[in-house]
C-alpha cells in the first residue's frame, strides 16, 4: 500500500507516537494534509493502518499510497480530540475525509439574550448567551416553523433596543404588528417583561418539540380566563390553541412513547450517500435533517459517523436516544463521552434489530433512499440539460445535434516571426481550460495564415485519431473562406466528418463549407455572443503564448549572447531593471549592484562598445 521508503519513515514516526488521546494527520510529500483522524490511543490506532492482516477500504488504501509524512496533536481527553478533529477537517478540508457542507452556511433560529428577546433566522452564530436552534438543512421548513411560531405567540419582530428604562421614557411607538394582533406592544409597556418572557418560553418549548406542555398550558389559561369572564382574551388563546392543534395534526405520529429520540437513516447509490436524521419529539416527527455526500469509497460506518458527529457538535438539541441503521465501531465512544461531558446527558446509541424501533429506522432509510434517488435524478437532468446559448447555436447553424463540445483555433505572429496557434475547448458553453492546447508552428514561413491553420488542425486531429480522443461537435477557425478551406481540406484528408465554421472578425460573418454567402447573426443573439466568447478566448490564449516566446527570444538574443551571462543571471537582471532597454541605460555601478563585477563589466562593454573609439573609452573607464 505504501512505498517501502515511505513506509519505513512512517513506521519510525508511529513508534514515537504517544499512547494518549489526540489527533493524527497523514500528509503527502508537499505537506498537504490528506486525512485527519482521532484516537483514544494514538500509537495503537495509527499502527492499525500498517497491519497487513487488517483489511482497508479503497479510500484508505489510496490515502496510504500518497502518504509521505505523519503528524499528531496530543489532547487531554477524548472529547478534546473529537472537537479538534472537527475543527481541523473544517479548516483544511482533507481530501480523504468525509466532507460535509459547512454548517455555518446553514441557517439557525436565534432566540436573543435581551430583556425582551427576539426570535429570527440567522447564519451567524454569536456566543453572547443567545439560544440557537438548528442548523436547518431544509430552509423551507425553517421558514414554515417561524411563520407558525409567529401566529401562535406574540413575539416582537422589530429590532428596537428595548429596556425598562427606554420603555419608561416613552421612546418608542407601537407598529403595525400591534394593530393586527401579532404583538402585544412591549415597546410601550402594554405587556410586562415577565408576561413577554412567558411567551418566549412557550415559543422555545415549541421549537424544542415540547408541544404537549404548550397545548396543556394554553388550554388551562383559556379556561381560567373564561371563568374570570375575560372572554375576549380567552378567545385569543382559543384561536392560538386551534392553530397549534392544526400544526400538530400535520405531524406524523411514529410512536406512542412520549420520548425524545432521533432516527438515523442511510442509503448509498452511484458513488453518493444520503444520511437523514428524523427528529422526533414526544412521539412525533417535528423535522428532518439530510446530507448527501460523495462516498469516495468510504465505508458506510465512516460516512454515518462523520455526519452525526458533525450534526451533534453543532446543535444544542440532544435527545435521550439515537437509533442507528448500523454500528459505528469503536469511534462512537467519543460521541457518548462528549454527550456526557458537555450536555450532562445520558444518550443511548441503539441499533434495533426487531420491533417498532427497527420500523422507525427502516422508515428513515426509506426516506434517505428516496431523497438520494431524487438528488441523482436532478443531477442527471442538469448534466443532460442543454444550455440555452448552445441550443440557440444549434438552431442558428442548423446542426444535427447540439454542439456540446466546441474546439476553436486561432493564430498569432509578428510579421511572420514566432508563429503560434492556440486551441480552446468549450463544453456545455463554458471554457474547459484543462484541455486548452498551444502549438509552436514548424512548417510555416512568412505570413501564411492558411498554412498555419492547416498545420495546427492536422496536428490536433492526427493526435485525436491516434489516441482515440473525443471528437468535437463543432470546430471553429478564426478567419474567413481561406482559413476555412485550408481546415476543411485537412479534415477530409484525415477522414473526419465534423461540422466546421469560420468566424471573421470584421463583420462577425460566419462561413460554412460549400456555401458562397456568409451568415450574419443578430448582434444580440446568444449564439453569436457564445461564438465571440470562444473566438476571443482562443485569441487571448494565442497572444499570451506568442508574447511568451517573443520574450524568451528577446532574452536569448539580447542578453544570453553576452559572454558569462547565463539564463539565471539574465532573468535576475530583467527582474531588477524591468527590461533590456533599462539594462542598456544602466551605469556600471548600478550593474555591479545587481551582478558580479566581471559580469557587470561584460554587460556594460557589450551595450556601449559600438565602435573602436567607444571601445577604447569604455576600456579606459573600466
Amino acid at each position: 500500500m505504501v512505498a517501502q521508503p515511505q513506509q519505513e519513515k512512517l513506521l519510525e514516526k508511529v513508534d514515537r507516537l504517544p499512547s494518549q488521546p489526540g489527533v493524527y494527520l497523514f500528509k503527502d510529500g508537499r505537506g498537504t494534509i490528506l486525512y485527519v483522524g482521532k484516537a483514544k490511543n494514538l500509537r495503537q490506532r495509527v499502527r492499525q493502518y500498517f497491519d497487513p492482516s487488517r483489511p482497508h477500504d479503497a479510500k484508505t488504501v489510496a490515502m496510504l499510497r500518497r502518504a509521505a509524512d505523519l503528524d499528531w496533536i496530543v489532547t487531554d481527553t477524548d472529547v478534546e480530540a473529537l472537537l479538534l478533529e472537527n475543527n481541523l477537517i473544517k479548516e483544511h478540508k482533507p481530501r480523504y475525509n468525509i466532507l460535509l457542507k459547512d454548517d455555518k452556511t446553514y441557517p439557525y433560529i436565534r432566540v436573543t439574550n435581551e430583556a425582551y428577546p427576539r426570535i429570527f433566522p440567522t447564519r451567524r452564530v454569536v456566543r453572547d448567551g443567545s439560544l440557537y436552534f438548528g442548523p436547518y438543512t431544509d430552509v423551507q421548513y425553517m421558514h414554515f416553523l417561524l411563520k407558525t411560531l409567529r401566529t401562535l405567540f406574540p413575539i416582537r419582530s422589530c429590532s428596537l433596543p428595548l429596556s425598562e428604562e427606554s420603555i419608561a421614557k416613552g421612546k418608542f411607538k407601537v407598529c403595525l404588528d400591534y394593530h393586527i394582533g401579532k404583538c402585544e406592544g412591549p415597546c410601550v409597556g402594554y405587556i410586562t417583561q415577565d408576561q413577554y418572557r412567558h411567551h418566549v418560553q412557550q415559543a422555545i418549548q415549541f421549537l424544542r418539540g415540547k408541544t404537549k406542555s404548550v397545548e396543556e398550558h394554553l388550554e388551562t389559561q383559556m379556561q381560567q380566563l373564561a371563568e374570570e369572564l375575560k372572554f375576549e382574551q380567552a378567545a385569543i388563546l382559543r384561536d392560538r390553541l386551534h392553530k397549534l392543534r392544526s400544526y400538530l395534526a400535520r405531524q406524523k405520529v411514529v410512536s406512542t412513547e412520549l420520548i425524545d429520540r432521533d432516527v438515523v437513516g442511510f442509503a448509498v447509490q452511484d458513488g453518493y450517500a444520503c444520511v437523514i436524521i428524523l427528529i422526533t419529539r414526544e412521539g412525533k416527527v417535528i423535522g428532518k435533517q439530510q446530507w448527501i455526500v460523495a462516498t469516495h469509497d468510504a465505508s458506510p460506518a465512516e460516512i454515518v459517523r462523520s455526519v452525526i458527529e458533525r450534526w451533534y457538535l453543532e446543535t444544542d438539541d440532544i435527545p435521550g436516544e439515537i437509533l442507528l441503521p448500523l454500528d459505528l465501531d469503536e469511534q462512537k465512544d467519543f460521541l457518548l463521552e462528549w454527550f456526557a461531558q458537555s450536555h450532562s446527558t445520558r444518550v443511548e446509541l441503539v441499533i434495533p434489530k426487531i420491533g417498532d424501533k427497527r420500523k422507525l429506522v427502516t422508515l428513515a432509510c426509506a426516506n434517505a433512499e428516496y431523497q438520494l434517488r431524487d438528488y441523482l435524478l436532478h443531477r442527471s437532468k442538469r448534466e443532460q440539460a442543454i444550455p440555452r446559448n448552445v441550443a440557440a447555436l444549434q438552431r442558428d447553424l442548423r446542426l444535427d445535434k447540439p454542439p456540446l463540445r466546441i474546439e476553436c483555433f486561432d493564430n498569432s505572429h509578428l510579421q511572420g516571426s514566432d508563429y503560434v496557434s492556440s486551441m480552446v475547448v468549450f463544453i456545455n458553453g463554458k471554457p474547459h481550460k484543462s484541455e486548452y492546447r498551444r502549438y509552436r508552428l514548424r512548417n510555416v514561413e512568412g505570413n501564411d495564415d492558411y498554412r498555419a491553420i492547416a498545420e495546427v488542425v492536422r496536428r490536433r486531429y492526427q493526435r485525436v485519431l491516434r489516441e482515440n480522443l473525443p471528437l468535437p461537435d463543432l470546430i471553429i477557425v478564426d478567419g474567413g473562406k481561406g482559413q476555412l478551406s485550408a481546415a476543411v481540406a485537412v479534415l477530409r484528408e484525415l477522414g473526419i466528418a465534423v461540422p466546421i465554421i469560420a468566424l471573421a472578425k470584421r463583420l462577425e460573418e460566419i462561413y460554412r463549407p460549400g456555401e458562397q454567402e456568409s451568415v450574419l447573426l443578430p448582434r444580440t443573439s446568444s449564439s453569436l455572443r457564445l461564438l465571440q466568447h470562444i473566438r476571443d478566448e482562443a485569441h487571448r490564449f494565442a497572444i499570451e503564448y506568442h508574447k511568451l516566446l517573443r520574450t524568451k527570444r528577446t532574452l536569448t538574443t539580447e542578453l544570453l549572447e553576452i559572454p558569462g551571462i547565463g539564463e539565471k543571471t539574465a532573468q535576475k537582471l530583467l527582474r531588477m531593471f524591468g527590461s533590456v532597454a533599462a539594462i542598456k541605460e544602466a551605469t556600471l555601478e548600478q550593474l555591479k549592484e545587481a551582478v558580479q563585477s566581471r559580469q557587470a563589466e561584460a554587460i556594460y562593454k557589450h551595450f556601449h562598445a559600438t565602435n573602436g573609439n567607444e571601445q577604447e573609452l569604455t576600456i579606459e573607464e573600466l
